[in-house]
């Protein structure tokens, strides 16, 4: 394969205004054509780098690669419109120098792909070239090689201290676009359909890391609809609070847990899969509010895939105070001391107190476990019988053959994601 980069042309040394403070590069857009050659076959692709803030309403089109160098931030009051079929790369680093695309407070992003145009968030390392919807030199195991997409909103959350707004993780706290948190449960961000995101979760700290799609005090005005992220080195979609609701998700071969809930999250995440890989942690990590504000999500819908080499592996930890309902989890793959948790005695007694609730489990019960051995409290319920999860457990699980389960995910609406092709998923 050959490669040829013509010389080109800065289109516009500097389209946007404003400043990143960890960031003292000029704010700028920089067109490239590059001539790939293979076999006899030439491609030509144009590339526009882009670094800062978008301070304009600006539209990405798929006749063209975005590449983000750092941090681009699509500012309060200004939209960012991705057109179905685009493909975005970023570059690699870590810290301070990690690649993501940050939507702030009262920013907007219209990325509404289609099945078969998903919009693409990719690394550069990746080979794949426009009119296409999949590389061939990466696969679920290439993890870090940026950062992750961050939509940040003005819906309520629950912070330790009752603060209003608090910053996100993964942005320095001397960037107030990281900021996140507020008011208006009807807060709108935009809207992301058709969405695959691979390959990221840059090192930002020490044992910090980028998420795929990071939701922060998202509003029920957002859609988050037909989203997958493949082979993040963090969570794959995490929810700090909010009242968004969220379906048809995918999440496939991340480092730490599959959907994360935080920060008394309040919306309705409903038909998704989450399938480990060989590093992964959780299926999901729920935890409940930090301050003395509530809310309660209702999880449904969802199969859970696990993983026989995974030193982890598990179906699901519930912390803290977690408050909300999971109706209709079917899971299957996973290892015999694979348990769904209760970690503490708060969420124990908040499944005691009725607070947190499950219905309609079914699970393909790996070889010498029950659905005793499977669903477990770890501290105690504050309680004389300190079982109560695992007595209850046969009244709302139920050990399953794989293929004849009646509740999960219509995994069906999700045959179009990267992860079906690369992972053998059968949707």
């Amino acid at each position: 394969m050959k490669t040829l980069i013509l010389s080109l042309a800065l289109v516009s040394t500097i389209i946007f205004t404003g400043c990143i403070k960890d960031d003292d590069t000029p704010i700028i857009i920089e067109e490239t054509t590059i001539i790939t050659e293979e076999g006899g076959d030439e491609t030509t692709d144009t590339v526009v780098t882009i670094s800062g803030v978008i301070s304009s309403n600006t539209t990405w089109t798929s006749d063209r690669i975005y590449e983000l160098n750092q941090k681009v931030v699509v500012d309060a009051g200004v939209t960012l419109t991705i057109e179905p079929g685009t493909i975005i790369k970023s570059n690699p680093g870590t810290g301070s120098l990690a690649s993501a695309l940050i939507v702030a407070r009262d920013g907007k992003i219209n990325a509404i792909g289609t099945a078969s145009k998903p919009i693409i968030f990719t690394s550069t390392q990746d080979n794949i070239t426009i009119g296409q919807t999949a590389g061939t030199n990466l696969d679920e195991n290439d993890r870090g090689l940026w950062g992750g997409l961050l939509i940040l909103g003005n819906a309520p959350c629950s912070f330790s201290g009752d603060v209003t707004e608090l910053q996100i993780e993964g942005i320095p706290a001397d960037d107030t676009f990281g900021l996140y948190g507020g008011t208006n449960p009807n807060d709108n961000s935009g809207s992301l359909q058709y969405v695959s995101i691979r390959h990221g979760g840059a090192l930002i700290g020490e044992g910090n890391e980028i998420n795929g799609l990071t939701l922060g005090g998202g509003g029920s005005g957002t859609t988050i609809d037909n989203i997958e992220v493949v082979g993040n080195v963090d969570d794959g979609i995490e929810f700090f609070g909010g009242t968004v609701n969220a379906t048809n998700l995918l999440v496939f071969a991340q480092g730490d847990d599959g959907l994360d809930i935080d920060q008394a999250y309040s919306g309705t995440i409903s038909n998704a899969v989450v399938a480990l890989g060989a590093a992964s942690d959780h299926a999901l990590e729920i935890d409940g509010p930090e301050g003395t504000s509530t809310g309660a999500y209702t999880l449904e819908n969802v199969t859970l895939i696990g993983n026989q080499d995974t030193p982890k592996g598990e179906y699901a930890d519930f912390r803290k105070s977690a408050t909300g309902a999971n109706n209709n989890i079917y899971a299957y793959g996973f290892k015999t001391d694979s348990d769904v948790e209760l970690d503490n005695n708060d969420v124990a007694q908040s499944y005691i107190n009725g607070n947190l609730t499950f219905s309609n489990w079914e699970v393909v019960l790996p070889d010498n476990a029950t659905i005793a051995t499977i669903f477990q409290e770890q501290n105690g319920d504050n309680e004389t019988d300190i079982s109560t999860f695992e007595a209850d457990a046969p009244s709302f699980a139920t050990g399953v053959t794989q293929g004849s389960q009646t509740v999960g995910a219509n995994t069906s609406n999700l045959s179009w994601t990267y992860a079906n092709q690369i992972g053998n998923l059968g949707f």
